[in-house]
């Protein structure tokens, strides 16, 4: 979700601003042979506003005799590293999920159009959970939400359901000799499917420090998206090195720092799709 096409669909306004075209058209009219129309504009680009409100950073410092008595385990290539696999990427996909979720699931006092929308909360399991599919994706083709290019990113116990499911009705479609059964195992096979640790799908974190699911999170088990509905702004990038000085009192200091967010864009919210539970589906 953060390499989509509308990462270039937008222009800056301020230092945390960013404003999102968005055209619009009339529908078509009766016309005839007999008369010439009055030609106006029938078309209006408005321009979508949004602020950017998350700004994290991090630092260490590293002593050089810890790089050399480490026999360089410790040097800030590996310390990094670890950084980003444990603590920097994981916190920017919980943060990405449970931002999503909570701007899908909530009003906007600034726009009177956009409406809250309310999570499936089917418990699932491996008899249920195509049928939980479907109505996901029911719900984006009633919305014209287009169908190519769907992401379902689900937990791993839910992707293990999901392949046993559609086993089974692969199984039992052949042994009937019959087709009408494949339609449901035929719409998994329109999504690119994404297992996801079920610690980085939660519907709230605190991330005061690092990251952590909130007291109040409940699981998100299946959330279906087209990425076209979603815009991942990064407005500021810094990282650096510097070397021993008499500042760092003969020490390396690394310091990083960004500035993103991510957004749901306007009228696109049908583009969503969440399941929901209050605890982890067993596989």
């Amino acid at each position: 979700l953060r390499s989509t096409e509308n990462d270039s669909r937008y222009r800056w306004t301020g230092a945390n601003t960013i404003q999102i075209p968005s055209l619009t058209t009339t529908g078509r009219v009766d016309a005839d042979r007999d008369t010439i129309g009055v030609a106006k504009r029938n078309f209006n680009n408005a321009w979508e506003p949004k602020t950017l409100s998350n700004q994290r950073k991090w630092s260490t410092l590293v002593h050089p005799k810890d790089i050399d008595q480490t026999n360089e385990v410790a040097s800030i290539q590996n310390i990094t590293r670890v950084f980003n696999e444990e603590q920097k990427f994981p916190e920017m996909d919980a943060y990405c999920v449970s931002t999503l979720y909570k701007l899908w699931s909530s009003t906007d006092p600034k726009d009177s159009s956009k409406k809250a929308m309310t999570a499936n909360a089917t418990a699932l399991t491996k008899e249920n959970v195509l049928a939980v599919f479907d109505k996901l994706m029911l719900n984006m083709d009633n919305a014209r939400v287009p169908a190519n290019g769907r992401i379902l990113y689900c937990t791993y116990e839910v992707q293990t359901m999901l392949k046993e499911a559609a086993g089974i009705i692969r199984n039992f479609d052949v042994q009937q000799g019959g087709g009408a059964i494949n339609r449901s195992v035929s719409r998994i096979e329109e999504v690119q499917i994404t297992g996801v640790p079920s610690t980085l799908m939660k519907t709230a974190y605190d991330f005061t420090a690092g990251w952590k699911p909130a007291d109040s999170a409940k699981q998100v088990n299946l959330f279906l998206v087209h990425p076209n509905a979603v815009i991942t702004p990064v407005s500021y990038q810094f990282a650096q090195l510097d070397p021993p000085t008499a500042v760092t009192e003969g020490k390396y200091i690394y310091y990083e720092e960004s500035f993103e967010d991510v957004f749901i864009l306007n009228r696109k919210q049908d583009a969503l799709q969440f399941n929901v539970s209050d605890t982890i589906p067993s596989a």
